[in-house]
This record gives structure tokens, sequence and C-alpha cells, in this order.
């Protein structure tokens, strides 16, 4: 049985924390663990999906321990509200949160993290009912978001604009041909809502598009990494006191998951292997074949995604889900920016007076990504030109 949105006691409660009352008592708490545990090992936090890919790689291959860091095995959670939760507490101290959520965390609740890096690029999509074949067979349905504060929410709004469709986040009521409500679910919820028939999509990262498909319960519309290019999805976020307390720590932190990254678009058939649900670690519920449609896609896969037009820009060559970990201004700034006029749920007047660049400074961290990139070659290693900025590109 499916639960359809998310229950009003979860985001309540997720929502508190993201205020500076509600995230008081958990700061408090991740204060006293810090004063008892100066020297606390590495302890990850992550959601199963494959945006934890890089922070599970790492661990897996023993990159961390080859740093000489103490390392716990990372503790997997089963909701964002969890993972902020462990987060913001102290519970563990480096995580994987989808990069608005991070913003929200930054100067909604005034949590003293930074983003150090990114986690991975592009890797979700928009999936549907077999009988939608356009966006705007979406007008008087339902569509399911991950979180608000999310990219996921961000690009479908965008998309349902552009197609004279408007969002609906009220839950009550009936739509009007032209609206499209939206509903936040966890990310394993999806699949089986749709094929319960309770939702018409789902935009979310992988393999939860993959799933869909290969139940034959969905078909992928539209790749968001086809709309922004090269988007950022989660990035990993780390305690302002680790970074300034334990500089050299938090550098081999970072170190091992920008290898972890290099390491993963090297092996995609390998990474598939171990972070699925017969790997060692069992670190994911999920087969590794599906896992591997994502990581390792077929030449075939991609002719089929050409001809739906799920893929529209073929001369972007984008990867179905991809590694990078620098975390360019321009991105953090467009984000910022997008956010703005995007709907959201809980207290976002913050956002308002919020400066874009400003932000991209703030809350960004990137003195220790950029030696770990070197250390690797540089960024020609993860195919991208050897400059740490870019111009981003947005086509609905």
């Amino acid at each position: 049985m499916c639960q359809l949105p998310m229950t009003r006691r979860e985001w309540l409660k997720l929502a508190s924390m993201f205020t500076v009352a509600g995230a008081a008592p958990l700061l408090g708490a991740a204060n006293a663990r810090a004063a008892a545990d100066a020297d606390a090992p590495l302890r990850i936090g992550y959601l199963p999906i494959t945006d934890a890919a890089p922070l599970l790689v790492a661990h897996n291959n023993g990159y961390f321990e080859q740093a000489g860091l103490k390392v716990e095995k990372p503790t997997l959670l089963r909701s964002w509200a969890q993972l902020v939760e462990a987060f913001l507490s102290g519970q563990v101290n480096v995580v994987h949160l989808l990069a608005p959520m991070t913003i929200w965390a930054r100067y909604g609740s005034q949590a003293s993290a930074k983003v150090v890096a990114w986690n991975h690029v592009n890797g979700s999509a928009l999936t549907v009912a077999p009988e939608i074949g356009q966006l705007k067979d979406l007008g008087g349905k339902t569509v399911a978001v991950p979180f608000w504060y999310s990219i996921h929410n961000v690009v479908v709004q965008d998309m349902l604009r552009a197609q004279g469709l408007t969002p609906v986040l009220t839950q009550d009521g009936a739509l009007k041909p032209n609206e499209v409500r939206l509903v936040v679910m966890a990310p394993s919820d999806m699949p089986p809502a749709l094929a319960a028939k309770q939702i018409a999509g789902f935009i979310v990262a992988e393999p939860f598009n993959a799933a869909a498909e290969a139940l034959k319960v969905g078909k992928v519309l539209r790749f968001t990494g086809d709309v922004w290019r090269d988007h950022a999805c989660c990035v990993v976020f780390m305690h302002e006191r680790d970074l300034s307390g334990r500089p050299a720590w938090s550098q081999k932190v970072v170190d091992g998951i920008v290898k972890a990254q290099a390491w993963t678009r090297a092996h995609p058939q390998e990474a598939a292997q171990l972070l699925s649900k017969t790997g060692p670690n069992r670190y994911t519920p999920h087969a590794a074949g599906i896992l591997q449609t994502v990581l390792a896609p077929t030449a075939a896969d991609e002719g089929r995604y050409l001809a739906d037009r799920a893929i529209v820009h073929a001369d972007w060559h984008e990867k179905r889900i991809d590694f990078q970990p620098y975390p360019y201004p321009a991105y953090t700034e467009e984000l910022v920016r997008r956010l703005k006029t995007t709907q959201l749920q809980g207290n976002g007047q913050f956002l308002a007076a919020l400066d874009p660049a400003f932000v991209a400074r703030d809350l960004v961290d990137d003195r220790f990504v950029k030696k770990s990139i070197e250390a690797v070659g540089g960024m020609k290693t993860f195919g991208l030109p050897d400059t740490y900025a870019r111009t981003e590109t947005i086509v609905v």
C-alpha cells in the first residue's frame, strides 16, 4: 500500500527543522556532541538512491581508511526528514542533500554547514503513466516531487509553465484542465503510486525512473539533464566546525569523495554492482540490473529516448547520470533566482532577501574540492574544460 503524499506530521516536522526555533535544539545537541567527541570518526548519512553513489563508493573502496580516517559504516536513512535530523543533530557529519535543501538549511534554519562539493549531475527524470504522450496531457492531473526544495520541483514547474499549465500545491479541490497538482512523496512510493493510478507522473532521482520502466508502469517523458544541462541534484554538505576546526580531516573526506567520483565514471558497471542489494555492503535495496541501466546505459537506450524525445538535445551529449565534484558558482546563483519564482510550501520568506552572488560565495566552501580535483588530474578527469567557471544552459 503506497502512501500518497508525505504525511502532514512528517512534513510539519521537516518544515519545523528548517526554522531557526525548530533547528535550535538539534543544533544544540550537535554542539554538545562535538564538544564531547572532538575527534569523531567519519559518519555518513544517506538515502538509498544513486545520488549517494560517491559517498558509498568511497566507503566501499576504502578511500577514507587509506587516507588514515576512522570511518563507520554509512547509515541508511529512509526519508529526507530523517537525514536532515541526523545531520543537524550531529549523529552523522557528512551527507548528500538536495541542492535547494542546503539553501533552506543555511538561511532558513541558520545551520552552520556548507556545501563542499557536488555529489553528481543529472540523474533524474520526469516519468509518466504510459497513456501520457506529452507534457500538456498532465493538465488536470497529479505529479509527485521528492521535496519542495528540490531541483525536481524547480524544473517541473518551469516545464509546466512553458506549456501553459499552472502548478498547484493545495491538496484540496477539483483541478482545472490547465492545472497540475504537485504532491511531495517518498521516492520509493512513486512507482507503486503510478501503477495504482494515484498519480499521473513523478519527477525524481534514479533509479526510480528506471524501475518504473522495468516494471512497465511508466515511461520517461524527459530527462532533467536535457532541460538544465549538467545540473547538480544532490551536493555534499558538512558542518562548518569540521571545515574550520579539522581542515586536514575535511580535506581527506573530500579527497575520498572526489576519488570515488572519478572511479565511478571509469567503472560504471562495477559501481552498479557494489551499490546493489547483492553488493558486499548491500547499500541499497535495488537490483544491480536496474542500477546498471542508470550508470551504464546502452546505445540502444539512448536511441530509444532520442526517438521518444525524452532526450531533445542530442548535441549536449549528456549522460543519464554523471559525476563531477566542482560546485560552479553560476549554478548556485541561477538556482537561487529560480527558487524565488518557484511555488514552495514551508517558511520561505528568507528567499526574498537572498542575493544570488552572496549565496554562491557564502553557502559553498570550495577550498577542499579544488585541491581534490587537482590531485586526480584536474577537471579533464571528469571530461570538462580546465576552468572553474561556466555558463548555465537551460532550455525548457
